[in-house]
């Protein structure tokens, strides 16, 4: 049986939905491969509970394949995150508990067809951002074991970038599910706070909490954040995406950076950052050097001040029994008691504030972008300033949640010292698709290695699932790019996609009345192809950009000539009687030539 260590996501999915049957020989293989000695997992599934969930999956599958788009790929679960029946640790023995349901984000992905192979090891109560703080043992770097992983996420994210999942989840409240993936060469997406239920996990702070996904290519985090994420009204922080937020980034985006950015004198980082930023240059990003005082000064009250106390509050009762506790851990969430519920507000009043700032600034531009950590230690270093050098870590995630941005850990040159080092693209809250189109393009401009498994990046084509929260639309005439009413899509976030052309059934007219000149789109099987542009506007402003067309045009499906369908232009019939047929031109800018309007 060929190896099934190193596979992508979409690997698994192609070789079991080809080979279904195959299902339960070959993830029994795989478990039984697995080691229990390897200190990533905390739990490994026993063969019981592997085919507990494999023999209704395949049942499911010979009935109904399309129900199940993750069928049979295996996945890790971070140690504070519930499976029904397993034990969940938050790697403190002695809060062991066995969860009597999935925390929702499992339920989805099972219901999917994905198959929880085992949990991971993590910094004790998701305190910490190196993953040395588990008595379970210090999950080491994938690329030098003397080196930290990266936390609190540890084991997730080194069962992953070793190809033992074919994707994994995390949870990211200070970087949790962004330095790992720097440290390891991985893709790590931190969702949006509230699109991902968080339904069955063990808080480490509730207000800033979110689940993660880690995996070897953006195109796969993506799928799983799609099947996980929605809202769940259970959980009270749980949020209804707005559908205001554009499909992608532009093709040339304008990225804010850290005008001085802090690498502590870690050479090899900067130089590392530096390399990136060249290659952004090369994929037709525009860079703007910003201040980053209020992004510092909002990620070191994460740590530093009275939001320390939500962590004293998810830990509770288990804070008074400090000898069953990592020691660094429970002096830091202790810490959480010497703050009043004055001096909480006021760090709140606080952080409004510099998240209007912040918020105003990113504003200006298409996204920001960062190293995902300013340098990296041995676990020796990290033994000798545990909090300091943690510390560091967060310089470049801490804010995030605490703005409500949306973030992308991707993997980035490597250090000179060939140890892995990333960069994070960070958004307004539901940027997330935008963040990931953009991605797709740096992965395969890199061409990096995937995770620590030594395969190539794929070859083959790479796209995101299709979006429920946007709509697509072709526009024929007086919307094109650089035509007077483009504006109309591009003010509200619309994207460009592609030019292409309709099915062969269509009549183009130039409607002549009015101060701009309009084309008018009837089917007709006499017709012939018109070139179109596509464009993607986000659901919840379609219904403006449609409220502005008027009559005689109008909105309706249109067929393209591979067979698409899409929302499209049409004109009423009435209105063509008297106009000009210039369906011989193909199109309105060929049309405009023939006028001398180009």
């Amino acid at each position: 049986m060929a190896s099934t260590f190193g596979l992508t996501l979409h690997d698994w999915q192609q070789r079991l939905q080809l080979a279904p049957q195959q299902i339960i020989p070959l993830l029994a293989s795989h478990l039984a491969a697995l080691d229990p000695q390897d200190n990533a997992w905390i739990y490994l599934a026993t063969p019981a509970q592997l085919m507990a969930q494999l023999e209704p999956l395949l049942a499911q599958f010979q009935r109904d394949p399309a129900s199940l788009p993750l069928f049979g790929v295996p996945f890790a679960v971070k140690d504070n995150t519930d499976v029904a029946g397993w034990p969940t640790t938050a790697a403190c023995p002695a809060f062991t508990y066995i969860a009597d349901n999935d925390a929702t984000v499992v339920a989805r992905l099972k219901a999917a067809g994905a198959v929880v192979i085992g949990k991971t090891n993590l910094d004790q109560f998701a305190t910490g951002l190196v993953g040395s703080r588990s008595p379970y043992g210090a999950v080491t770097n994938t690329f030098d074991a003397d080196y930290v992983s990266g936390g609190s996420s540890s084991g997730s994210a080194s069962v992953l970038a070793r190809g033992l999942v074919g994707f994994s989840l995390g949870t990211d409240t200070a970087g949790s599910g962004r330095v790992p993936a720097g440290f390891n060469n991985i893709v790590g997406l931190k969702p949006t706070k509230g699109w991902f239920s968080a339904r069955g996990v063990v808080p480490a702070c509730r207000l800033n909490d979110t689940l993660s996904v880690f995996a070897l290519t953006v195109e796969d985090a993506f799928t799983v954040a799609s099947l996980a994420g929605g809202f769940d009204a259970s959980d009270a922080y749980s949020r209804v995406n707005p559908h205001t937020a554009p499909a992608s980034l532009p093709a040339h985006p304008h990225f804010a950076v850290p005008a001085n950015p802090e690498f502590f004198d870690d050479a090899a980082a900067e130089a590392a950052w530096d390399q990136a930023l060249e290659a952004l240059l090369v994929a037709g990003v525009t860079l703007h050097p910003i201040d980053f005082t209020p992004f510092r000064q909002l990620a070191e009250q994460l740590y530093s001040g009275p939001w320390v106390a939500e962590r004293t509050a998810a830990v509770g009762e288990m804070l008074q029994r400090p000898a069953e506790m990592d020691p660094v851990v429970h002096g830091i969430v202790a810490s959480g008691l010497k703050y009043s519920a004055v001096e909480a507000y006021q760090a709140e009043y606080l952080r409004a504030e510099l998240t209007r700032q912040i918020q105003q600034t990113l504003a200006q531009f298409d996204a920001l972008v960062v190293p995902t950590s300013p340098t990296i230690h041995t676990l020796a270093e990290m033994a000798q300033e545990p909090v300091h050098y943690n510390s560091q870590f967060g310089t470049y995630t801490n804010f995030t949640n605490l703005a409500d941005l949306a973030a992308l850990a991707l993997p980035g040159p490597f250090r000179n010292d060939d140890l892995p080092a990333g960069i994070t693209l960070i958004a307004p809250a539901w940027h997330d698709r935008a963040l990931a189109e953009f991605g797709l393009r740096w992965q395969q401009q890199l061409a990096l290695p995937l995770g620590a498994t030594g395969q190539p990046q794929p070859t083959r084509s790479r796209a995101l699932p299709p979006s429920s929260d946007h709509v697509r639309v072709a526009v024929v005439g007086a919307h094109l790019t650089g035509m007077p009413l483009n504006f109309q899509l591009t003010s509200r976030d619309a994207v460009w996609v592609e030019e292409t052309q309709t099915a062969a059934h269509y009549r183009l007219f130039a409607l002549l009345d009015g101060a701009i000149k309009k084309p008018g789109l009837m089917r007709d099987e006499r017709g012939a192809a018109i070139t179109v542009e596509l464009w993607d506007i986000p659901l919840a402003r379609f219904g403006e950009f449609v409220a502005e067309i008027p009559p005689p045009l109008g909105i309706g499906s249109l067929t393209l000539a591979d067979g698409r369908v899409v929302k499209g232009f049409i004109c009423e019939g009435s209105a063509l009687n008297n106009a000009l047929e210039i369906t011989e031109t193909g199109g309105w800018r060929n049309w405009l030539a023939t006028q001398g309007s180009l």
